[in-house]
């Protein structure tokens, strides 16, 4: 690979972060869609959530036609270079959300999922060039602070969407006569698509750097394989995805239910809100706890004001009144706390993290009211270093493979199509409340992964450590 300086790597970050924005904003546009759609056709759970299985499900073909080209003919990305790749994953998203136009015109729900799928094609090729770039933007051992730092802006995101989002649907676009209609889709979509058309300008028009191979050097075959990290990473990324899409997805479902708060769309997305809001606080404060370029003590200082400050940008967001939101202010200390016992290393950190929203899960699954509410909703926050630690620690060690392994766990992003639809069919049966049960067995995957990743790099472990005093 091409190599660059270090200090070229501010602008090319701050380019690809623009990008992770906006991904994370329509992803989780899907969490309106499903409670619209469900009254607009009728839809049963588990009818509505095949929104999300045409999404992600889209995650796993184009993986999988990626990873069938990488096995035959070396890896697309490192060939083409990763800057061709990713304008090429925006241009195929904004053709997704252009789709909206003829889905919004006939009212059609089979061609709403097939504008879905499209989007989430092209969302594929982000994931796979777009992650493994960052990664690869400066030392391995800070490859996970990065990728937070990315996943916070992606997070940022998926924080506005349920605001913004859900006004533009829910509210200003929506049926002049009351009710429900399609074409309120129309528009935001078609203002998404254009967004999208300006960043990929942006991107072609920056310099960034090349990570581009020869093409005798690519690999090829399933090589790739031959590493346990990547096969378990594999997994954890599949129950991952599956168990933070399905809590999102079922959240203002549940927030409805009269034993847990009893709240209208509009009140329940902005707790929705909350949700993702606090994966974007944890996904910030994480960037910092896992960068080496700092002291403890300072390290823990800028944590705090961080987690505070991007709190307050939360409750301005919401429009809730502070004894509302004033609740979460005890999972960010938990969270805090958590950063610190992690201290640093991804692996520890994940194990914290996956313990407590296993607890959260259990609490939601068996306490009514409020409890139950602030338990669900408190997940968020300890899902936010997850997708980043289980995907630098898989594609640790990889070498020439990074791409190809990046790939598989794209293909793993099929966890979202899944649990999801799983746990709507469970709901039509046993009820919302003790439908997630799916997720909490997708976080005690989630555990034994950090469990053995803590065995295998024990020394990676202690060198993270050691290099942030």
């Amino acid at each position: 690979m091409n190599n660059h300086k270090k200090g070229n790597n501010a602008i090319p970050l701050i380019t690809i972060t623009l990008l992770f924005f906006m991904w994370g904003f329509i992803t989780c546009m899907n969490d309106i869609l499903i409670p619209y759609l469900k009254e607009l056709f009728q839809l049963t759970f588990f009818k509505s959530m095949l929104v999300q299985f045409a999404f992600f499900g889209a995650y796993f073909i184009g993986s999988l036609i990626y990873f069938i080209i990488s096995y035959y003919n070396g890896d697309p990305v490192n060939k083409v270079g990763y800057k061709k790749g990713i304008i090429f994953g925006i241009i195929l998203s904004a053709l997704g959300c252009v789709l909206f136009l003829p889905a919004a015109t006939y009212g059609v729900y089979g061609l709403f999922l097939s504008a879905l799928f499209v989007l989430g094609l092209g969302f594929t090729v982000l994931q796979i060039t777009a992650n493994a770039y960052v990664s690869l933007l400066g030392p391995e051992d800070t490859a996970s602070s990065r990728l937070n730092l990315t996943q916070a802006f992606n997070s940022f995101g998926t924080t506005i969407a349920p605001i913004l989002g859900g006004h533009l649907i829910f509210e200003l676009f929506k049926d002049p006569n009351g009710g429900f209609s399609a074409a309120a889709t129309r528009i935001p979509y078609l203002i998404f698509a254009g967004i999208l058309m300006l960043v990929a300008l942006l991107i072609w028009r920056v310099k960034l750097p090349n990570f581009a191979q020869d093409a005798e050097n690519q690999p090829k075959g399933l090589g790739v394989l031959q590493f346990p990290q990547l096969k378990r990473g594999i997994l954890s990324i599949f129950c991952y995805v599956g168990g933070e899409v399905a809590v999102g997805s079922f959240m203002i479902s549940f927030l409805g239910l009269q034993d847990i708060a009893g709240l209208q769309e509009g009140e329940a997305k902005k707790y929705l809100a909350i949700y993702w809001g606090g994966a974007m606080i944890g996904r910030f404060v994480g960037a910092i706890s896992l960068s080496h370029s700092m002291s403890q003590a300072r390290k823990a200082a800028y944590m705090l004001v961080t987690a505070l400050a991007v709190f307050v940008v939360i409750y301005l967001l919401v429009g809730m009144p502070f004894e509302q939101i004033s609740f979460f202010l005890i999972f960010i200390a938990l969270n805090f706390v958590g950063f610190l016992v992690g201290r640093s290393a991804p692996a520890r950190t994940l194990v914290i993290f996956s313990l407590i929203n296993m607890f959260l899960l259990a609490s939601a699954i068996i306490n009514k009211g409020e409890i139950a509410m602030f338990s669900i909703v408190g997940i968020g926050i300890f899902n936010s270093i997850m997708f980043s630690n289980i995907y630098t620690l898989a594609i640790a060690k990889l070498g020439t493979y990074t791409s190809q392994g990046s790939s598989l766990l794209v293909m793993a992003i099929l966890g979202g199509a899944i649990m999801p639809v799983i746990q709507g069919a469970l709901a039509d049966e046993i009820g919302v409340q003790h439908a997630l049960i799916v997720p909490l067995i997708c976080y005690a995957v989630i555990l034994n992964f950090g469990f053995y990743c803590m065995k295998r790099f024990k020394n990676l472990e202690m060198t993270s450590v050691k290099s942030g005093h």
